[in-house]
């Protein structure tokens, strides 16, 4: 008998698939059945031997009857043997009963368990097993496997722990020693069979079998398992988070429990925001985490305030992602962490290694390119490099798709050949415990790690932290690693970048919200203290500053930005985002008023007038329209001055306000004007109203370009660059397309990859119309339908610009459908240049390698530029994320409309308003690439607007400050300013951070009229650096302590 057949053989003796023997019934009932009557059906198997029923929340009651026979197949006795029943199954809701006794509940995530039945078999005894299940909400239901097993006690033999051993011997050997199969196939081929009936000789013969194989054992256990229980606990998904804290509250107590009864266990935990939970509202609890910390029994994990998406947020959020985790660790558990742990985080973009590193964090883990859907992550462990050269030691922790990962020994020894063959190493990591929805390792996962443990022919087995296994395995293979230097690409979940709308509005906009509140607070104090006045308003500035930032950092959880989870979670996220924007508002509007009160304005004489106070938050000077709400019921003309008295251009718009042209802010600064009513004028209408299709031309032009709007669709017919002799496009440009996109299981989470070959029909032009044809701006609206949903779009034509900005108002009522906004180019190019989280990616257009291929919807922030060597274009927007891109063709994702698993995803608002929707997006023709282009500045004056006060003439509080002036000067092109705020240890210290943008070396000079100057250069924690010079390295990110 050869080895495959001795080790099914084994295995039947003790093992029994009971998968064809259940009846179902497809109704509630009121209690767990003790019989199985006619009403009964037998159940039949599918092709993946898995017995299934409907989608939707519909429940299915399985059962059948368990009789202990004396033996398997008239062979091995069972008596004095313990019954477990293994099973596996797919459900909302699983409740699993036996002789009527509810022992074993659980879900989609906790959906898999090996339950006793009895610890020593009586033969004839019946049991009646049955199964509650409830299928998802957005999938069928499945019972996938059940299972038999008949197991002597965690101490002894039986044939199937034999089988599994001699299952693990043979990988190990055929993989690394095949020389040793042999021997292997000799030594099982001595079994007497004869004695299979009597199970205390056959026992005795299979441990002479044993015996005779430990020459075998050393090779086996030079091999290391190193185990960290876990517990992936999703803040809100397909649950609120006032659920996760009762998870958390339970799983964490089942943890501590077990510590007392296996004192070796460890466990690790992320997510500095739970903790602070657990503080407020648990504080025994939290107490004992804190003991087993100091005990090295429980590892803090992550140095993030959440487990964020960090493809979507900008670079100071994941700073402060990192600042506020870190600071709350070293506070509450005196240390900081030094490991980046996302398991679950859905991509990685190219500057997290540099912003990691200067948190102070050495490694980083994640398991989620586990499930690229095209090709499979090459390293296991490897040097992951930033742009800037910042590298930083990373481990693909081990795979955990279901959620559920235990001690089967079966596969982690897969695991670990595979982990063998990849990287070299004989050390494993593995992170037993029940996840997703909470759990951690439990008793039986345990008694099985020690079981094989005690097995000569399985690995060393080692509780330990992740800190202890990576110093270990990084001072082994370091030198060796290959490096990654690029983005961590995931090769799914692409729809995230678009999925739920109004998540990525309110993170965008609150996002630079707080740049700008804070940076005007911090001004605002700096003023303060040097001029001794008593309007230090930014010690409970600082403080709300805080807490919105926090609770932005809560929304950015990585299923919640994404848009990934139920109903109820965006109700509660709206919510804060509320609460966010309310409050950052009133502070910088505060700010803004405190900084106004030190400006000298006796300059202007003029009576009869309004102050307007125009600060620019951006470190570079910027000449723009206003746009102010007059109040101007009476239809009265108003006249705008500058600081000299001279008369600016004014127009009025279509919804009756005022605009002007405001020429040269400076950076960093304001610049004063003022408003006068001219009673001796009326407003009288510019443009004739006509809201019908006609033959009149619909051209946008001014010095810089010239945009022909084709009246037959709406869409951009010609879009030329006056200045550059160059047509922009190649056909319809804004065109609007729609796809049907319901191909992946993954709903919210996943584009259809064939979405191409679903076009549907366009929208239909309904109406088009000049709104405004003024000499400052001119804007024509288009309106379109397409099945229940509306498009309105107003092309909008500044006159100082060559930017054409279309402003999109849409009520979105589709389902399963894919909404792209295209631009085909008159140019090609090779590449295009993405905007992200400090800095930029270039990504082909010409997709030649499997992985270029499985780039086609690809993760921007604000700008995508297509550029050659001679001349460019940039697609700019305010808070959409997916693009894709052909040589000659930009395209922005807008919408989609998934329903799993929130039903009227971006269709109906969790508030419960329709699904209305309001983005701009840009386009912007220029000569040469990008850099000199400046796209970036573009792509930030898009999201950033300037800030309008309005002030009655008053005097000064005290007059030190001129009408007009830059108060911070960084005199380099190629920085963008991220922070300027007070330090976290002292309030009269002030940090300034920013990032190289081109990927060149800049050394800056920074002036201020404050009289504060750089004087240490320090990482993101604000600790110093031993470099101290002020050159910044290309692609850098840089932070100083001002005093």
């Amino acid at each position: 008998m050869n080895l495959q057949k001795v080790i099914l053989t084994l295995k039947s003796l003790t093992e029994l698939e009971i998968q064809n023997n259940w009846f179902y019934l497809d109704r509630d009932l009121d209690n767990s059945p003790i019989n199985i009557d006619q009403n009964w059906q037998k159940g039949i198997v599918n092709e993946k031997n898995y017995l299934v029923w409907e989608k939707g929340n519909q429940v299915r009651w399985f059962a059948q009857k368990i009789i202990i026979p004396k033996s398997l197949n008239n062979n091995y006795p069972l008596d004095s043997l313990s019954l477990r029943i293994a099973l596996t199954w797919w459900a909302e809701l699983a409740q699993i009963f036996v002789n009527g006794k509810l022992v074993c509940e659980g879900d989609l995530f906790d959906c898999s368990s090996r339950i006793l039945f009895t610890e020593k078999v009586n033969i004839g005894e019946e049991y009646i097993i049955s199964l509650r299940l409830v299928s998802p909400s957005h999938d069928i239901g499945g019972l996938m496997a059940s299972k038999c097993l008949y197991e002597s006690n965690y101490n002894d033999i039986d044939p199937s722990f034999i089988a599994n051993e001699l299952t693990i011997l043979e990988k190990y050997i055929n993989q690394f020693y095949p020389e040793k199969n042999t021997f292997l196939e000799e030594e099982v081929s001595k079994i007497n069979w004869n004695v299979i009936n009597n199970q205390s000789l056959f026992r005795q013969e299979l441990a002479n079998l044993r015996n005779r194989l430990l020459p075998l054992s050393n090779y086996i256990k030079e091999r290391n398992f190193y185990l960290l229980g876990h517990a992936h606990l999703d803040m809100a998904w397909l649950w609120t988070l006032e659920e996760t804290y009762e998870v958390a509250q339970r799983t964490f107590n089942s943890v501590l429990n077990l510590q007392k009864n296996y004192s070796y266990l460890t466990f690790g935990h992320t997510t500095a925001y739970l903790y602070k939970w657990i503080e407020n509202h648990n504080l025994p609890l939290f107490t004992q985490i804190q003991q087993a910390v100091k005990n090295n029994l429980w590892e803090i994990l992550g140095g993030m305030w959440v487990e964020p998406d960090v493809n979507l947020i900008s670079g100071e959020s994941l700073v402060r992602q990192l600042l506020y985790g870190q600071k709350y660790f070293l506070e509450k558990f005196g240390k900081y962490n030094n490991i980046a742990w996302l398991p679950d985080t859905f991509g990685f973009p190219w500057q997290l290694p540099q912003i990691l590193q200067q948190a102070e964090i050495n490694y980083f883990v994640t398991g989620k390119l586990h499930w690229n859907d095209t090709n499979k992550f090459p390293y296991g462990c490897f040097w992951w490099q930033s742009p800037d050269g910042s590298r930083i030691f990373s481990l693909m922790s081990p795979p955990n798709v279901a959620g559920v990962m235990d001690t089967n020994p079966l596969t982690m020894t897969n695991y670990s050949v595979d982990w063998e063959n990849q990287t070299g190493l004989k050390d494993v990591f593995w992170l037993p415990g029940v996840g997703d929805h909470g759990g951690g390792p439990t008793r039986d996962m345990l008694e099985v790690g020690k079981r094989y443990d005690r097995s000569p022919f399985f690995p060393k087995l080692n509780f330990t932290t992740a800190q202890e296994y990576l110093e270990k395995i990084s001072s082994i293979s370091c030198d060796n690693l290959p490096v990654w230097n690029n983005e961590l690409y995931l090769e799914l979940h692409r729809g995230c970048y678009t999925t739920h709308g109004d998540q990525k509005y309110f993170n965008r906009y609150s996002e630079k919200l707080l740049y700008q509140a804070e940076l005007f607070s911090t001004i605002a104090n700096i003023l303060s203290r040097k001029f001794k006045q008593k309007l230090n308003i930014n010690a409970d500035h600082q403080k709300r500053i805080k807490e919105n930032w926090q609770k932005v950092l809560l929304n950015q959880f990585h299923d919640i930005l994404p848009g990934t989870s139920i109903t109820p979670v965006f109700t509660e996220a709206n919510q804060l985002w509320q609460e966010i924007i309310n409050d950052t508002e009133s502070i910088l509007q505060d700010s803004l008023t405190s900084i106004t009160s030190y400006i000298n304005f006796d300059k202007i004489s003029q009576k009869n007038y309004q102050i307007i106070v125009i600060f620019n938050s951006l470190n570079w000077q910027r000449s723009e329209i206003i746009e102010i709400d007059i109040n101007n019921d009476n239809g009265i003309l108003y006249n705008v001055f500058d600081e000299n008295g001279k008369s600016l251009k004014t127009q009025i718009s279509k919804d009756g306000k005022l605009l002007f042209f405001a020429k040269n802010i400076p950076s960093i600064g304001y610049k004063s004007f003022y408003l006068k009513s001219n009673e001796t004028e009326k407003i009288t209408s510019f443009i004739e109203e006509k809201n019908v299709l006609n033959n009149e031309n619909y051209i946008l032009e001014n010095q810089y370009i010239k945009v022909n709007i084709d009246i037959e669709t709406g869409n951009i017919i010609s879009f030329y660059d006056k200045i550059n002799n160059q047509e922009v496009l190649n056909g319809y440009g804004n065109e609007l397309q729609l796809f049907e996109d319901k191909g992946q299981y993954w709903d919210a989470w996943n584009i259809d990859p064939h979405y191409q070959n679903y076009p549907l029909e366009n929208p239909t032009l309904t109406s088009i119309k000049w709104l405004e044809k003024g000499l400052l701006r001119q804007i024509i609206r288009i309106e379109k339908t397409f099945n229940r949903s509306s498009f309105i779009q107003d092309y909008i034509l500044n006159f100082n610009t060559p930017i054409l900005t279309i402003k999109n108002k849409v009520h979105w009522q589709e389902d399963y459908t894919l909404l792209k906004v295209n631009f085909p180019l008159k140019i090609e190019s090779n590449f295009v240049t993405y905007d992200i989280a400090c800095g930029n990616i270039k990504r082909t257009t010409k997709p030649e390698t499997d992985r270029e291929k499985a780039q086609w919807e690809v993760c921007g922030h604000y700008w995508a530029d297509l550029s050659n060597n001679n001349y460019g274009v940039s697609l700019l927007n305010d808070c959409k994320y997916g693009y894709d891109s052909k040589p000659n063709q930009l395209r922005l994702t807008l919408l989609r409309s998934p329903k799993w698993p929130d039903e009227k995803c971006d269709r109906v608002t969790p508030l419960g308003e329709q699904g209305y929707h309001e983005f701009s997006y840009s386009l912007y023709p220029h000569k040469n690439d990008w850099k000199k282009g400046n796209t970036v500045k573009k792509g930030y004056e898009l999201n950033v607007p300037l800030q309008i006060l309005f002030l009655d003439k008053k005097k000064a509080q005290l007059s030190v400050l001129p009408t007009t002036t830059e108060l911070i000067k960084i005199n380099a092109d190629n920085l963008i300013l991220m922070a300027l705020k007070i330090t976290e240890e002292d309030s009269n210290k002030i940090l300034f951070r920013g990032y190289e943008c081109y990927g060149d070396y800049c050394d800056f000079t920074f002036k201020s009229i404050l009289d504060f100057s750089l004087k240490t250069r320090v990482n993101l924690l604000e600790h110093p650096v031993k470099n101290q010079n002020q050159k910044i390295k290309p692609y850098q990110i840089f932070s100083f302590i001002c005093e």
